[in-house]
């Protein structure tokens, strides 16, 4: 469980991976949230479009939680 209150959950819109960060793209409502994750992150937690994952917003991070 995360203890941080700004989560939102939404839609996987997209999956870029780069050598070392990974871009993903959330659809929450009318609104999208772009998150840079390590690729590791990405990998590890099998992200592509359509899966429904939390966006959670702490400080200046957002953080993908499946």
């Amino acid at each position: 469980m995360l203890s941080a209150r700004n989560q939102f959950t939404g839609t996987v819109k997209s999956v870029r991976l780069g050598n070392v960060m990974a871009e993903v793209v959330v659809q929450v409502g009318d609104l999208e949230i772009v998150s840079a994750i390590t690729r590791g992150s990405a990998e590890s937690l099998q992200l592509t479009p359509g899966d429904t994952v939390k966006a959670v917003i702490k400080s200046t991070e957002v953080l993908i939680d499946k």
